[in-house]
């Protein structure tokens, strides 16, 4: 197939017989040029389907106007709200978005991470995939001295700026929640170790009981294997169920994960919340929906977009190496999933 060959300025000059920079300005409605001129540089240009190579114009300012995200899946609700916040900053601020994800998988992140890289983006900002071990790929954008912002799943090894959740909290909150409504036998489900997100949130699930004289039982922290599907939850909660395990309450690391735990308890007869109470975190759309609804935590994705947005364009702008930390609190909805024999004003 016969490649397509792309008019440029100077095709258009040699056809008009006039200088690049005369069609460079004619382009540009530039006063100095005539209106005669103006129109036949136009009507070739219509005529050519000519347009300017803005990718080159860009890099002889040092700004292509782009930033890069990476994020674990686009089909998840919290990363598909947080590139809304993204993009609704990013395009007030004249900046265009190229999104991409890495499917949870270390090797393609290190791909799309080096892909962005050569198309000279701006600054980059990621979330880092359930695999993920090394950040040699990102130490990469250091080297270069390009801005760059993790959100909700980090590189702890990197001093960087970042927007998280506080995961400790959030998990204490939900976890105290089920011991004041008399939950003792608390379960938690959680998520793939190298994440440092399953690590903060099991730190306080066992700081919770800790403060409320229970005893952490390792029996009572369920691994789900790699994934935060709901298929992992399902499979955990069938597999906790065999074992002859049986809490009075679940904490999981994720809203899929406790669907899937809640679908398993509905299939064993098992009544929610008043023989287990369950409680999820993200707040996904499906909570409300599905029977009894789920309580969980709410994190502001919208908001971490746009302040992932502030973060890298502070760095853009100064003239400075520049870190900022911002660390939000996640909000308890209480539903009635996790609600027998509790009262309390929160419930929606």
């Amino acid at each position: 197939m016969k490649k397509y060959k792309e008019t440029t300025i100077l095709d258009i000059a040699r056809e008009l017989n006039v200088s690049k920079s005369t069609v460079s300005r004619a382009l540009k409605n530039h006063h100095s040029i005539g209106a005669a001129t103006k129109k036949a540089v136009l009507d070739l240009a219509k005529k050519y389907n000519y347009h300017p190579n803005n990718i080159a114009y860009s890099l002889s300012k040092k700004s292509t106007k782009t930033i890069g995200v990476i994020v674990p899946l686009l089909s998840h609700y919290y990363f598909s709200t947080v590139i809304s916040g993204i993009e609704e900053l990013a395009y007030k601020e004249g900046y265009k978005v190229i999104i991409c994800q890495s499917a949870e998988s270390y090797e393609r992140e290190v791909i799309v991470s080096q892909t962005l890289l050569s198309s000279k983006v701006d600054g980059l900002i990621v979330s880092i995939s359930r695999e993920t071990n090394n950040s040699d790929h990102f130490k990469v954008y250091q080297q270069k001295n390009v801005p760059l912002v993790f959100f909700d799943r980090v590189c702890p090894d990197l001093d960087v700026s970042s927007v998280v959740i506080d995961d400790y909290q959030g998990a204490f909150n939900a976890v105290e929640h089920l011991i004041m409504g008399g939950k003792r036998k608390i379960a938690h489900f959680a998520g793939p170790p190298m994440l440092k997100i399953s690590l903060e949130r099991i730190k306080g699930y066992k700081d919770a009981l800790l403060k409320h004289g229970i005893p952490f039982d390792e029996n009572l922290l369920i691994d789900c294997g790699s994934g935060l599907e709901q298929e992992n939850g399902s499979i955990a909660a069938q597999a906790m169920l065999d074992a002859g395990i049986r809490p009075d309450a679940i904490f999981a690391v994720c809203d899929p994960i406790a669907i899937g735990v809640m679908t398993t308890l509905k299939k064993n007869k098992i009544k929610i919340p008043d023989e287990i109470g369950v409680v999820g975190f993200c707040d996904e759309p499906i909570a409300t929906v599905i029977e009894p609804p789920l309580s969980s935590l709410v994190q502001p994705a919208f908001k971490i977009g746009e302040i992932s947005v502030e973060l890298l364009l502070n760095q853009i702008n100064s003239p400075i190496p520049l870190v900022e930390k911002k660390v939000l609190s996640a909000e308890l909805k209480i539903r009635e999933s996790s609600l027998s024999s509790v009262l309390n004003d929160n419930r929606i």
